[in-house]
């Protein structure tokens, strides 16, 4: 009966853009709290399977699935392969996205498409996909961006655009899926030490933050193991901010 009952209560979990920066330390946090966790990639397949590999290794259970967010039909199966695999979706954290920068007046339609399709329109479909599948108690986070309040570099509208419909989009499903019993929240770090920040930008970004560093991808993935957990199950619709005081 103890068995039955420790098996029950392991959560499933996918989360979107996880083999890499903000994304990994997510998948990681997640499985060392005891969750399955299944984690999608676009490209870098060599990433994705170490970090599967090193969470099993660790007595965890991890599924790396190749899907680009961009792409409706390879985003669904992900959700549904991830339901297949583990018996059920509990916690679904979006955390793929791209950041393309450039002046508005050079700044390529084909790039708008892609930031869109993947920061916006790909987070919400794997939410209504998750959605078919989450019981009540279920869980789910966006990992958006401090540059929805405040973009503060030239060339950002576009990334800041996009962060900012997230933002949006979560608090209109909060609505949505209250009386499911199922949450949802943003989590809008500032600038993190992951890739996806132009090394040319590191020290310029330092120096507007109070607490004279980056912020570290396992911060972040603190937060989402807070927003996943029974604890926060009367917090739903928020942008929780972490940019070491960048917007105070």
């Amino acid at each position: 009966m103890k068995q039955a009952n420790s098996a029950k209560a392991i959560k499933a979990a996918l989360v979107t853009g996880g083999s890499r920066g903000i994304g990994a330390a997510i998948v990681e946090r997640l499985a060392r709290d005891g969750a399955a966790v299944a984690f999608t990639y676009a490209s870098s397949e060599t990433a994705a399977l170490d970090l599967a590999a090193k969470i099993e290794a660790a007595g965890g259970r991890a599924l790396a699935i190749k899907a680009d967010s961009a792409d409706e039909a390879q985003l669904r199966a992900a959700v549904n392969r991830t339901v297949d695999a583990f018996g059920s979706l509990d916690i679904l954290v979006n955390s793929a996205g791209v950041l393309e920068m450039a002046p508005v007046e050079t700044f390529a339609i084909a790039q708008l498409d892609r930031s869109y399709a993947v920061n916006v329109r790909g987070a919400f479909i794997a939410i209504q996909e998750a959605l078919r599948h989450m019981q009540a108690g279920g869980r789910i986070v966006t990992i958006g961006s401090i540059t929805a309040a405040r973009a503060g570099f030239a060339g950002s509208s576009v990334y800041a655009m996009s962060k900012g419909a997230l933002a949006s989009m979560v608090r209109g499903i909060a609505i949505d899926v209250a009386q499911r019993g199922i949450t949802i929240n943003n989590v809008q770090p500032g600038p993190t030490q992951t890739d996806i920040v132009p090394a040319e930008y590191v020290d310029a970004l330092v120096n507007m933050l109070p607490v004279g560093r980056l912020g570290k991808p396992e911060e972040i993935a603190g937060m989402v193991a807070y927003l996943v957990s029974p604890e926060a199950g009367y917090v739903t619709g928020a942008s929780l901010t972490m940019d070491g005081g960048m917007t105070a």
